[in-house]
């Protein structure tokens, strides 16, 4: 094989077609059509010797050859993009780019949308599509580039993932303002008198880490309603007289609807993180928008 007759197309090609294992998902991130992708491939299977990928009923398979070349190869290609990357200066407001991050509701909601407000101020070309975090195939989003960037708790982030926690959040329970039951601050007896909204993102559950504690102190709550996400519960609670607990962020700039107050029991906190895959550890956009993030969470806290 000549080396010389392979093109740098070719090669980031190659590198595309093992992260992703479908040619339509292929040729959509290199922005080629499905046609052009396969006289890319015919070429790379004659120069290399190699069928290299395998059609199958899901994909593709890569062979043993392909295999062998996918982590060098990789590495290669991400060592000619940092030479590039180093040698260009990044300007936030003059680029165009689109970049994908995972989320919870409530982050989405009090953190994503402060940084929406400074992108649109500062990087006006950056669309950003928010997803809903999926932590069990976090890994594979971030690997296909289907995901730039995640915010989750550390305890559940990818070990495979580069991550750096942002901030400690804290519960607060909240109610209506008028709430009748609720005069001069929120006791423990009060507080499991109340009906209660609480968060199951699965689904249909009614014990929560609040529950645990109240056991601990030989006490219960009455759970009424449980939501699959925490941004309909603020909602909730300034419609009625059940009260909630919910991270605090949640609750900033609601002062005209709800009333919050610390819970009179020891709840837990977390710590939420933001992740993201290596290969974009030293990408110019990728690196400002993490330092911006963080420079945001800072100025809220």
């Amino acid at each position: 094989m000549d080396i010389n007759k392979l093109d740098l197309n070719l090669l980031v090609t190659l590198d595309t077609l093992l992260v992703e294992r479908n040619v339509t998902r292929a040729a959509q991130r290199l922005g080629i059509s499905q046609p052009a992708l396969s006289t890319r491939l015919t070429r790379l299977r004659d120069q290399l010797g190699d069928p290299l990928l395998l059609p199958s009923q899901r994909g593709m398979i890569p062979t043993e050859h392909a295999l062998e070349l996918q982590e060098p190869l990789h590495a290669a290609l991400e060592g000619v993009r940092q030479v590039v990357l180093q040698n260009s200066r990044f300007d936030p407001s003059s680029i165009t780019a689109t970049i994908a991050i995972a989320a919870s509701d409530y982050v989405q909601y009090s953190v994503l949308m402060p940084l929406l407000d400074v992108l649109r101020a500062e990087a006006p070309g950056i669309r950003v599509a928010w997803r809903t975090i999926d932590t069990a195939n976090l890994e594979t989003q971030m690997i296909r580039g289907d995901v730039g960037l995640a915010l989750t708790t550390p305890e559940t982030a990818p070990e495979t993932l580069r991550m750096r926690k942002i901030y400690r959040e804290e519960y607060v329970t909240i109610a209506r303002l008028d709430h009748p039951a609720i005069r001069n601050g929120l006791d423990i007896e009060t507080f499991c008198q109340l009906d209660h909204v609480i968060v199951s993102p699965r689904g249909g559950g009614f014990y929560g880490p609040a529950d645990e504690a109240l056991s601990a102190l030989g006490q219960t709550r009455r759970v009424m309603l449980s939501a699959p996400g925490f941004l309909v519960v603020p909602e909730i609670v300034a419609h009625s007289d059940m009260i909630a607990l919910v991270p605090g962020r949640l609750a900033l700039n609601r002062e005209d609807r709800l009333q919050q107050f610390a819970p009179p029991l020891p709840v837990t906190g977390f710590d939420m993180a933001m992740v993201w895959h290596d290969r974009t550890t030293t990408h110019p956009m990728h690196r400002w928008l993490r330092d911006r993030l963080i420079t945001l969470v800072k100025q809220n806290q």
